[in-house]
């Protein structure tokens, strides 16, 4: 037996393992041998089957067996130690002819890298706090969206809505009654709408007009359909705002306002804590791009593979059963592959940290407030939490790698440049560096 490796590229290696029937033979023997004792043919007494009668019957499909028990033998005792593969193993090659055997695989191996100097990475962090005028224009969109809307005999105006049937038009203009779509709803308001808002402003019940969807040479000659739509207004409606008073308070808060001052608190609380949170997830993905910038280094394909797998497998979750017809599982793979890559640099960056970070240490404090935040997210106890987690080891070694990397990011707060950022001045640098972006990539 004989394991040769050849470098496809600094990270990835191509595992070649050889053998002979001579290094075979004992554990087809033994396989031939616990064969025999289950193998029941007709006028062989059970287990009494001659060694050379299951050979003949059963040998390859034996062999072939034993063949893949070798290589995953080998695999496992000899590279894994040795070479500490990363990812998902790829094999490229099996062949077994009855003497010779070659397996080949594909491995990933972790890249060798120096942290960059962390003083010298900036990132920008988002810190706002919540003003009374932003509570009061939240105020005034939750009152819009729990009123009412009112049928008006008046002309449409960019805050109404519209009732219509919208009919498609052939290439003639004229109406194709068996593609009509009655009672639709229009929200002027709306952005997605604006292709009807300018035809529509001015219109009252009873009204017609004509909207076109692109440029009418973008439609096929050939084609008898066009793509302008007939839009009869059936009713124009107004929308009528909620009363703001104690009892829309209780309702709005689910009890944990008793009047409209204390509604106005809560929602204060409300929209600061979910200001705090996009502003921690926006830093810890600023921090995670701003490392792996900061470092040029291979990832192995095999590793890449691996999380774009794992990408595929979300989108099925996601959809369970009724994935869409058209998801092309090649292209979908092959459009997330530069995320893919950044996702592997920063798993191999992330290792690099806590090997600098050797103090952190993970305590049963730690897993208590983690599940203490994780009940009240979910709207359960922290001791349901903790039978979850407790009866799927897997889910509290996830548990644990999560706490970790969150020391991490606490540790490394503290090591690089942190640029406070109000959310003006955030939001217009991320329209500049987006504006940037697109040019570079135009």
């Amino acid at each position: 037996m004989d394991i040769s490796v050849e470098d496809i590229n600094s990270v990835d290696k191509k595992i070649i393992i050889s053998a002979d029937r001579e290094d075979l033979e004992p554990k087809f023997k033994d396989a031939y041998k616990r064969y025999q004792k289950q193998i029941n043919l007709p006028g062989f007494r059970p287990g009494k089957v001659p060694l050379k009668l299951v050979r003949k019957r059963f040998g390859d499909e034996i062999e072939q067996e034993e063949v893949g028990n070798y290589i995953q033998e080998v695999f496992e005792n000899q590279v894994v130690p040795d070479y500490d593969p990363v990812g998902e193993t790829r094999m490229l090659e099996q062949d077994w002819d009855g003497e010779e055997l070659e397996a080949k695989f594909q491995i990933g191996q972790r890249p060798e890298f120096e942290l960059a100097d962390l003083s010298q990475i900036e990132v920008d962090r988002m810190v706002h706090d919540v003003e009374d005028d932003e509570v009061e224009e939240q105020l005034e969109q939750m009152l819009e969206n729990q009123g009412e809307w009112n049928e008006v005999d008046e002309e449409a105006t960019e805050d109404c809505r519209v009732i219509v049937d919208a009919t498609a038009l052939d290439a003639e203009g004229n109406p194709i009654e068996e593609d009509k779509e009655e009672d639709q709803t229009i929200d002027l308001r709306q952005e997605d709408n604006e292709v009807f808002r300018d035809k529509l402003i001015g219109t009252k019940a009873g009204d017609s007009v004509t909207v076109s969807f692109g440029e009418e040479e973008e439609a096929d000659e050939e084609d008898e359909l066009s793509n302008k739509f007939k839009i009869d207004i059936k009713r124009v409606e107004k929308p009528e705002k909620a009363e703001l008073t104690d009892q829309f308070a209780k309702e709005q808060s689910n009890g944990q306002a008793e009047n409209v001052d204390e509604l106005k608190s809560f929602m204060k609380s409300q929209m600061q804590q979910q200001y705090d949170q996009q502003a921690q997830q926006q830093f810890r993905n600023n921090i995670i791009t701003a490392l792996t910038d900061a470092h040029e280094f291979e990832v192995p394909e095999v590793f890449v593979e691996q999380v774009q797998n794992n990408y595929v497998e979300q989108v099925r979750q996601q959809y369970g059963d009724n994935m869409p017809a058209n998801f092309d599982e090649d292209s979908y793979k092959e459009s997330m592959e530069d995320q893919a890559r950044r996702e592997g640099m920063w798993y191999f960056i992330n290792e690099k940290l806590q090997e600098e970070f050797d103090d952190i240490d993970i305590d049963s404090d730690d897993i208590d407030e983690y599940l203490a935040a994780e009940a009240e997210r979910y709207g359960v106890s922290t001791e349901q939490m903790r039978n979850v987690y407790a009866q799927n080891p897997q889910q509290l070694e996830s548990l644990r790698n999560q706490i970790r990397e969150q020391k991490v990011f606490d540790r490394l707060e503290d090591k690089i440049q942190v640029n406070e950022l109000s959310l003006e001045e955030y939001e217009q640098k991320q329209e500049e560096k987006q504006s940037n972006d697109s040019e570079a990539n135009s």
